[in-house]
């Protein structure tokens, strides 16, 4: 084999960390709820919201979304974003404690990470290590990289990728799970780093595109879920989703290596909106 013919080395892009986060798809269990009581429901209902609310924003940081979802055979998406793994845990466990929500049957869920990731700047460090004769993850390459990953984790746009805000004037909210592809001919994990970049470059343009119209939220679940990433998309009119989603697809990244799991679409509503409708 002669060496025009080897392949450069497909290292990882580097990637910086956030919150956690917990997609909880739910519907309700109807005989269930029309079975109770008309004055235990309500007590349990003020109970719930109670509840919802104070994790809407809770004290370690973080919040939590109640998004009612539309067309789906699931009723209601919880969407939580929390510093730690053990603070979504928690999360989980004040949920359970919640007698109305026994009569939740879950559906799906989702757990990941917000991540940003590094692509350019890890080709381009990775090439500086390769022009020094050197490699990527000797001292040089990680201390090139650790003082790389300090500075874009402190800019405002990496800040907002890992700790979002909801935003108010976005209420509608479109959820889904998708993964690159790993067969003979289209592995994006067999690309090399510098392939791999400015394919996500490419993408990224076309989010960008979208500046103002949609928040993006990218989360990472290799080694969490089944899936590899998640997207949580926030918008004041729904049919950007649509057009949002089209628009990445005919990148050539979304075209040639994505996988798209199930979409989830609602509506963010106040935790004692949502209750008020429970059971009638």
């Amino acid at each position: 084999m002669t060496d025009s013919n080897i392949r450069p080395p497909a290292h990882p892009p580097e990637t910086t960390e956030g919150w956690y986060a917990l997609h909880q798809i739910l519907r309700w269990n109807r005989p269930q709820l029309r079975a109770m009581d008309a004055a235990r429901l309500v007590s349990l209902r003020e109970a719930a919201a109670s509840m919802l609310t104070s994790m809407a924003n809770p004290e370690v940081g973080g919040w939590t979304a109640v998004v009612p979802l539309i067309g789906n055979r699931a009723d209601v998406m919880l969407v939580h974003f929390r510093p730690t793994l053990d603070d979504i845990g928690e999360a989980q466990r004040m949920l359970a404690t919640l007698e109305l929500l026994d009569a939740l049957e879950p559906i799906y869920s989702f757990l990941s990470v917000t991540e940003a990731g590094l692509y350019h700047a890890s080709a381009q460090l990775a090439a500086a290590a390769a022009a020094r004769g050197g490699a990527v993850g000797d001292e040089i390459h990680r201390a090139d990289m650790a003082t790389r990953v300090e500075a874009e984790r402190g800019s405002a746009h990496v800040q907002r990728r890992l700790f979002p805000v909801q935003p108010p004037e976005m209420p509608y909210v479109c959820f889904y799970p998708m993964s690159k592809r790993r067969v003979p001919g289209q592995n994006w994990y067999a690309l090399s780093l510098e392939e791999r970049s400015r394919l996500m470059m490419a993408h990224g343009m076309t989010g960008r595109g979208y500046a103002g119209r949609v928040m993006q939220v990218i989360s990472g679940a290799l080694g969490l879920d089944a899936w590899e990433w998640g997207v949580t998309l926030f918008a004041a009119d729904p049919l950007t989703f649509k057009k949002i989603v089209t628009d990445m697809r005919f990148d050539e990244v979304s075209a040639q290596y994505a996988e798209f799991g199930d979409f989830y679409v609602g509506k963010r509503v106040e935790p004692g909106e949502w209750m008020e409708g429970v059971g009638r």
